[in-house]
């Protein structure tokens, strides 16, 4: 099988990783990112209990399709994007862009906030291809396309219990003979219900803009994390042959 490895230069071939340091650093984002979306909504007097209730019924019934339509469009969208002379930005600046389509659709009401979610769900996903590329594998290969998408198969950043969910690592996403609505389909219910608390937060009357900038950058932020945990370990596991599967097992002792 073809390594999803990109080639390089000789001067930027990746060194062997020492297997330990790189499991306690990825545990270690995995903390971090834990719990903050809660905080910096509890600061915006909103709880995250109950949240995606304050949806009307119709969107509330829709979820899976709205964001079964966002991945949709932010599958192709993102890609093409790299294949311009648009360069990968910034952590910070990803997430300060992302604060901004969100300060608009919260400003906007519900309406405005389903329309900004595409455009923000390709801003994040073409943060996760360049994290992918950042560690070393291609983004254009179906198998690495695939791995970005998976990323929002993660719990989500305002889920605030302790034991975090890591099988979004092991999730699998057939390749070869599956077409982009499969995989999108597979994804997309698992990503519903943190978007929908996205939507409801953003929605909260007085507060939406604000609420659509912090929430933005929280989940900009906690996508980012997702990334650099699924491809930190994808990365481990060229560099030791080691599955990802027996690598996340022992990530999981670590938590």
């Amino acid at each position: 099988m073809q390594s999803p490895f990109r080639k390089r230069p000789k001067e930027q071939v990746f060194l062997p990783l020492n297997r330990e340091e790189e499991l306690d650093r990825v545990a270690e984002q995995l903390r971090r990112s834990s719990g903050m979306g809660v905080q910096i909504l509890s600061l915006l007097g909103t709880q995250v209990e109950g949240l995606t209730q304050l949806l009307p019924e119709g969107v509330r019934d829709g979820l899976d399709g709205v964001t079964a339509s966002a991945l949709d469009y932010a599958f192709d969208a993102a890609a093409a994007s790299r294949g311009g002379r648009l360069g990968d930005t910034s952590e910070w600046l990803t997430r300060a862009i992302t604060m901004g389509t969100g300060a608009v659709g919260g400003s906007g009401g519900l309406p405005a906030t389903l329309a900004e979610l595409p455009v923000t769900t390709t801003i994040i996903l073409r943060a996760i291809q360049g994290i992918a590329d950042e560690h070393g594998f291609d983004p254009a290969k179906p198998e690495v396309r695939t791995a970005c998408l998976r990323t929002f198969a993660a719990a989500g950043p305002l889920d605030d219990d302790d034991d975090i969910d890591l099988s979004f690592l092991t999730l699998r996403l057939t390749v070869t003979g599956a077409t982009v609505k499969n995989m999108i389909a597979k994804v997309a219910p698992r990503l519903a219900i943190p978007l929908g608390q996205k939507l409801a937060a953003q929605a909260v009357p007085v507060i939406g803009a604000a609420a659509g900038a912090a929430t933005n950058y929280v989940y900009t932020s906690y996508y980012q994390d997702m990334a650099r945990v699924q491809f930190g370990l994808m990365r481990l596991g060229e560099s030791t042959g080691e599955s990802v599967e027996d690598l996340t097992a022992d990530l999981k002792k670590r938590l």
